[in-house]
């Protein structure tokens, strides 16, 4: 059953209120374990944390993670009382799901001198409340849920989880980057473009944007159909040759999946080109459209329920 969305909204706001802080992994590390400890706690509320750590600098830091059976998988585990269950199980130990996973993923850091609000505590925000949603109620495929660190140092958490996960053969129906969800406006001309998608896209920044590698268009697609139909503006746009061609479509952590040969599928409000207070000290919550993200957020886990 369907969270009210006005709880819904109370649940993202409480997410924001506590991830918007100086976060930054070097220059405000308290600030960062803040977040992290937040965010572990938060999830361990649905099942056993995995942290996956990773040396950057001299220094440790760690993606966690959250597995989430799909529906015929959450019926067999129940009935297994008299061993541990498959995601209570070490990796290395768990036998391959029966269907491929889809891993949804949002990075927690953020840049020097920003609270971040909208990079990325609204995507964070979203994945908080997606694994609430997906623990009451489990999703047709398996979920893994991924909250990545170091993404404003070059994606470093995603590409240590993208390498992995191709090294491991994990199979994947999709990779979901959560990338900045809760900056929409009805000024005019209020959304800009790398060339030359400015003479294709809307110029007022109040959608949504899907952006996939070519495979994923199937999705593109019907997503936009679900997301419009929920009351989120949406457009889309497949890239191909791993979103070389347009180097701003990579600049999250999708990337790092398409490199792997994943398909992967960036949601987005397109950060600084509509965004201005993009990486300033002004990223605060007061600065977002929180009804906008709410019904992002529920049109998503629609979306994911009808994969």
């Amino acid at each position: 059953m369907p969270m009210d969305r006005v709880d819904l909204k109370a649940h993202l706001t409480a997410h924001i209120q506590e991830v918007a802080r100086d976060r930054d992994p070097l220059f405000s590390p308290m600030g960062h374990l803040y977040v992290q400890t937040y965010i572990e706690g938060q999830l361990s509320q649905w099942g056993e944390v995995e942290r996956e750590e990773f040396d950057y600098s001299g220094q440790s830091y760690c993606n966690l993670y959250l597995d989430l059976p799909a529906q015929t998988d959450a019926r067999r585990l129940k009935a297994q009382t008299s061993e541990p269950t498959l995601f209570q199980r070490p990796l290395s130990q768990r036998p391959l799901f029966q269907r491929p996973a889809i891993l949804i993923g949002a990075h927690y850091d953020a840049v020097h001198g920003s609270p971040g609000a909208d990079d990325n505590a609204t995507g964070v925000a979203a994945l908080l409340e997606l694994a609430r949603s997906f623990a009451a109620v489990p999703a047709p495929y398996p979920i893994r849920l991924a909250a990545f660190d170091l993404e404003e140092y070059g994606r470093i958490g995603s590409l240590v989880s993208a390498q992995l996960a191709a090294e491991d053969g994990r199979a994947l129906r999709l990779m979901i980057s959560l990338e900045m969800l809760g900056y929409c406006t009805q000024v005019a001309h209020s959304q800009t473009y790398p060339a030359p998608l400015d003479r294709i896209y809307p110029s007022t920044g109040n959608f949504i944007a899907l952006i996939g590698n070519l495979r994923t268009f199937p999705d593109l697609l019907a997503w936009q159909r679900r997301l419009k139909a929920g009351g989120t503006p949406c457009v889309i746009l497949p890239i191909w040759n791993r979103g070389h061609p347009v180097p701003r479509t990579r600049d999250s952590d999708h990337s790092a999946f398409w490199d792997q040969g994943y398909n992967a599928i960036m949601v987005t409000d397109t950060a600084n080109l509509r965004n201005p207070h993009y990486h300033r000290g002004s990223d605060r919550p007061g600065t977002l459209d929180l009804d906008f993200l709410t019904r992002l957020t529920q049109g998503l886990i629609d979306c994911l329920r009808n994969l």
